[in-house]
This record gives C-alpha cells, sequence and structure tokens, in this order.
C-alpha cells in the first residue's frame, strides 16, 4: 500500500536520506558485503535515495528499482538524471514483481515490506528472481514497532498479518533464504536490518 502524507514526509527528507546511507548501508555492507559489478533489484524505490546507494557505495554494476507510488517512481527518475546515473525505473507491486526468475544477483529492502498487506507473497516473489546464491539485504519493521500508538495513529500499514522477525526470517528460511546470525536489531527489536543468501547450485 501507499504511503500517507504524513509517512511520505517521514521517508523522504535529509534524515532519513542520512540513515540509509550511513546506518543502514553500513549494517547491509558488514552483514553481506558489497556488490560490485552485480545486477540488483530495490523493492519501494522511494525518491531514489536506495539507489544512489546501490550505485555509489555497494558498486552495482546494473540497478532496477520500482515502487507502487507512480509520483515516487517520477521522483527517483528526476533524480537519476539529474545525478547523471542510469536506473531502470518502474511502477510495480512487490507481490507481483514483473521480472523473469533467477534475474538478479540481489535484491534490497530499505523497509518496504511492511507496507505489503501480502508480505509472504513478496518474499516468494524475492525468492523466484534471485539467481543461486543470490542475497537479499533487508531493512524491515516489526509488528511491535507498528503496533505503537504512536505509528497506529499517524501512519497507515496493513491491518492484518503484521510480522514479527521471527516470523520474517521463518518465512524467507522456508522459501530458501538462509539468514542464520546475518542480522542485527535496533531500537529494541522495532527495526531490523539482515541479509539472506540463497543456496548455490552444488
Amino acid at each position: 500500500m501507499k504511503l500517507n502524507s504524513v509517512e511520505r514526509l517521514l521517508m523522504n527528507n535529509p534524515v532519513r536520506a542520512a540513515m540509509q546511507r550511513h546506518v543502514d548501508a553500513a549494517h547491509f555492507e558488514r552483514l553481506g558485503g558489497k556488490l560490485t559489478g552485480l545486477r540488483v533489484l530495490e523493492v519501494g524505490c522511494g525518491r531514489g535515495i536506495g539507489a544512489e546507494i546501490l550505485l555509489r557505495r555497494f558498486e552495482a554494476g546494473d540497478v532496477h528499482a520500482f515502487d507502487l507510488d507512480p509520483r515516487m517512481v517520477a521522483t527517483a527518475r528526476q533524480r537519476a538524471i539529474r545525478a547523471g546515473r542510469h536506473v531502470h525505473l518502474s511502477v510495480a507491486d512487490a507481490s507481483a514483481v514483473p521480472v523473469r526468475d533467477a534475474s538478479f544477483d540481489a535484491v534490497v529492502d530499505f523497509g518496504a515490506i511492511h507496507h505489503v498487506p501480502a508480505w509472504r507473497s513478496a518474499i516468494k516473489e524475492i525468492r523466484r528472481v534471485l539467481r543461486p546464491g543470490g542475497r537479499f539485504y533487508f531493512m524491515e519493521i516489526t509488528k511491535q514497532c507498528l503496533d505503537r500508538w504512536l505509528v497506529r495513529t499517524f501512519l497507515d500499514h496493513p491491518r492484518e498479518d503484521r510480522f514479527t522477525i521471527a516470523e520474517f526470517v521463518t518465512e524467507l528460511e522456508r522459501c530458501g533464504i538462509e539468514v542464520g546470525d546475518r542480522l542485527v536489531s535496533r531500537f529494541r527489536g522495532d527495526i531490523y536490518s539482515g541479509v539472506g543468501i540463497v543456496a548455490p547450485v552444488p
């Protein structure tokens, strides 16, 4: 589901961008390494900060990114044009990603999947598009956080089937994305960053 006006402001400001660049990206790099020269898909691109990080810091070779909100995709496209960077941007739903099976070396989620009502379908799609040995980098908000009064009152998220981190990781591993100890908790379990890996072909 799309962000409401309050969350759009929270997610599209310099503080959030700084968190992505200096906190989220640092956890991702420590847990999963760079993506030098690889083909990468970003789920929920927002205004394009994540794609920029993937190209600059992670040295991705080819970045594809999508968002459910056409306005966010248009903003991300303008940002990429101004920066002179080539990013493939599209409007799409994380629960039905319009790309071929096993077509990406990595998928990155800077906190988009908790907005997807059918989040289990989104995880199945992530597994489907990852190649053997592919990596899934995720930063996600848990049910514990979404159930807090301030979040419930001012932000708009799916009301049903919110996930704990245990449920999220269990679903990843059920689909063949192994997380193991590549997981970091923040804010007393409200937010988690992690990296899952698809088993390589023997």
